[in-house]
This record gives C-alpha cells, structure tokens and sequence, in this order.
C-alpha cells in the first residue's frame, strides 16, 4: 500500500510534490488521471490521496466520492478553483480539506505530517473488548491476549480503521495480499472466519464483522 497517491495531471507538480514527500519517507504514486488514480488505490489502497479537480476524463469529485463509497481514506483536494461552490461540493462529497493552487509545498508537508501523526501514528486501537497494540501487533480481547498471525492483524485492523464502512472483498484482498499475490481471493473469507472465531462471542452469528453479500465485509 503506497502511504500517499497523488492525483496530477501536471507532471511538474506531480513529481515535485511527489520528490518532497519521498525525502520525508512516504511511499508515492502518482496518478495523472481520476482513472488511474481509482485504478491505484482499488488496487492498493493509500492512506491519504492529495487529488487535484480539473482532470482529463473523470474529475476530482468523481473521484473523491466513488473513493468514500468505501473508505475512510484521508483525502485533500489541491485545486486552482477557488470558488465557494468548488469548495463546499469538494467538502460535501467527503474531502478532509481542500486547498488553493498555487499552494505553498511547506504548508502542505506540514499538513501531512499531521494527519500522519493524528490518524496513523497510534500504539494502540481499542474497540470496545478488542485491544490492538500497533506496535507490538498483538490483540487483546476483554484483556486476555489472542494469538494472530501477521494477516490477521492487518485484515482486523483496516476493517476497525474503516468502521461502519462496507469494504469490497477485492479492496481488502489487494491492501492486505497485494494484487500481485499468488493466493486466491478466498483465502480472505478464511481468514475472516478465524477472526470470527477469535473475536466473536458467537462466531457463527457475528456482530463485529459482518458480511455484505456480494460486496464485502464491514465492521461494527
């Protein structure tokens, strides 16, 4: 999973913004289209995209609401339209903020850097029972430690990030196995049932993760 997408079609922008971000060690990709950008992150994921408006094809509002459909991604809309509308539809479909171009890079960096450190810069998740040590990658529940492997915790910790939010099988599958894993996609509905079955007071009748028929799973 790359930590940022950028969504540019100026590939000067792109790639200084995407230079200045690398020397802080934040993975990139750049997309300079609202296709390929959608094309990433169902692919990928990302934990934050900086998304441009006026793009060739799909648009930026395009883009950030078909991404809210699903995910709680940190989204920041950098665009030359600086009209109120602009501003108010960017925020209403689900944007975080949204910036003017020409936008000074050190604000930006430093806006990053922020929601890196509020939103994923955390030692432990706690969800009611569960207990997530971010660290260490160990889970708790009720304080008695459960033994989980290394997908397990990832898998649970993207759908306790994205509560409330239905997930896509092939979303979930890509972020935690990578696109390019030689495991099958159903190796996800296995390791959601031995989370069932780890965290679930009944696990054959869930409450915490459940399943979206033909869609995904979400998490509550």
């Amino acid at each position: 999973m790359p930590d940022i997408i950028i969504c540019e079609d100026n590939q000067e922008i792109g790639n200084l913004l995407s230079d200045f971000l690398k020397k802080e060690n934040y993975t990139v990709a750049i997309a300079p289209t609202g296709e390929r950008a959608l094309e990433l992150f169902e692919k990928y994921g990302a934990k934050l995209m900086v998304l441009d408006i006026m793009l060739p094809g799909i648009d930026g509002f395009a883009v950030c609401s078909k991404i809210r459909e699903s995910s709680n991604t940190h989204i920041i809309i950098a665009s030359a339209k600086s009209d109120k509308d602009s501003k108010l539809e960017g925020l209403a479909l689900g944007a975080d903020d949204y910036i003017e171009k020409p936008y000074d890079i050190d604000i930006l960096l430093a806006k990053i850097r922020g929601i890196f450190k509020r939103k994923y810069a955390v030692e432990e998740i706690v969800d009611g029972p569960l207990r997530l040590n971010t660290v260490q990658r160990t889970l708790f529940v009720n304080d008695r430690p459960i033994v989980v492997t290394e997908k397990e915790f990832s898998l649970l910790r993207l759908l306790i990030e994205n509560k409330n939010t239905t997930l896509r099988k092939e979303y979930l599958f890509n972020t935690i196995w990578g696109a390019d894993s030689e495991s099958e996609i159903q190796t996800l509905t296995v390791h959601i049932k031995w989370l069932r079955e780890k965290i679930e007071e009944d696990p054959k009748k869930p409450v915490h993760i459940i399943t979206v028929w033909g869609t995904g799973y979400r998490y509550e």
